[in-house]
């Protein structure tokens, strides 16, 4: 048996203090996900460069991490870490962007939507970058926990 997995001796499964923080990211990108795809196909908010970028990085998480809780494979937390790290990355830098800190000719907005209008806002207040901030910023939390009780 291997020690990384922390499969239970009986055979079922994920250890609990390893598949709780796993389900609770898998659960927070599919939450983020069904967000993205509400703002973008029912309220009609089309999404800006960086917007794009965030989407390919959380998307694939809930795949990554479904099968892996599905599989009770405590590695998918290696898998889905790249992913929610350059997601982050890309959320913090959009959120400068947004606020103004970084200019928005460093940014690969071109055609479409500004990087920094006002439209990239959920109610005219919560910036969209800062949710996907957070959210991503939860993910990682919950798969550093997962990955250092794996290691246990």
């Amino acid at each position: 048996m291997d020690p990384k997995q922390q499969i239970k001796a009986d055979g079922g499964g994920l250890d609990a203090a390893v598949w709780t923080p796993l389900f609770l990211a898998w659960l927070l990108a599919l939450l983020a996900t069904a967000g993205a795809l509400f703002l973008g196909e029912v309220m009609g908010k089309a999404p800006c460069v960086l917007c794009w970028y965030q989407r390919i990085a959380m998307f694939p998480l809930v795949a990554v991490l479904g099968v892996g809780l599905l599989a009770s494979d405590a590695r998918s937390v290696r898998y889905a870490l790249p992913l929610a790290g350059a997601g982050w990355a890309i959320a913090a830098w959009h959120l400068l962007v947004f606020w103004g800190v970084v200019s928005e000719g460093l940014v690969p907005c071109g055609k479409g939507t500004s990087c920094a209008d006002a439209d990239v806002q959920v109610a005219g207040v919560v910036p969209i970058p800062l949710l996907s901030l957070v959210a991503f910023t939860g993910i990682l939390a919950l798969l550093w926990m997962a990955g250092g009780r794996a290691k246990a």
